[in-house]
């Protein structure tokens, strides 16, 4: 019997996968009949993470070639067009918004307004005084 099933590549912890027509008694990674597509399901930034030849494909079934479970969901992606890089959204929290930025040069007026009012007070005693003296 003839399967499509996936041939495991790629160094340790970073899988790569065929697409391969073989013969269901070869071994997963042993002889095959023919490369139909390849996998990565670890494609970033602009890799293409699925490659199928639909056309073979629809070959291979033609003829009775079983695909595997895992085969069958890929190429269900594949016709969709869902080939592109797997997005993965994280949720951030949104930042908190910044503090208004306190502005310095009202309230040094106001000081200043303060300081000439009591300069202001200390004349007016102070005259307040002189005229009494007299």
């Amino acid at each position: 019997m003839v399967t499509i099933r996936l041939t495991r590549t790629g160094a340790k912890k970073r899988p790569f996968y065929h697409l391969n027509v073989a013969e269901s008694s070869a071994r997963r990674d042993g002889r095959f009949i023919e490369r139909i597509g390849y996998f990565n399901p670890i494609a970033t930034g602009k890799a293409q993470r699925l490659s199928v030849d639909l056309e073979r494909f629809e070959y291979w079934l033609s003829v009775g070639a079983q695909p595997s479970e895992r085969v069958t969901a890929l190429v269900k992606q594949a016709r969709k067009g869902e080939t592109g890089p797997k997005v993965i959204e994280k949720k951030v929290a949104p930042a908190p918004a910044p503090a208004a930025p306190v502005e310095e040069a009202p309230a040094a007026a106001a000081e200043e307004e303060v300081e000439a009012a009591a300069v202001e007070e200390a004349g007016d005693a102070g005259e307040a005084e002189g005229d009494a003296e007299k």
